[in-house]
């Protein structure tokens, strides 16, 4: 009877653990959707701000670049 006893606390225990690694685990993954979400929201803004760059500087015109000679 205590060997079975002993087991199954050991066994509690054992499922206890595993339960709080998969409540961890999930606890980071919805943390890492989280930054992915962000990181991409960043990222159309970037393509938002160099589509609006693109715009505002198109009008300058440039021709081929002339380094000034050292003399």
């Amino acid at each position: 009877m205590n060997e079975i006893s002993g087991a199954s606390r050991e066994q509690s225990t054992g499922i206890e653990q595993v339960n709080q690694a998969v409540s961890l685990m999930d606890e980071v993954t919805q943390q890492n959707a989280a930054l992915v979400e962000q990181a991409s929201a960043a990222a159309a803004s970037l393509v938002r701000q160099t589509v609006e760059l693109k715009q505002r500087i198109s009008f300058f015109k440039v021709g081929p670049l002339q380094l000034a000679s050292g003399r």
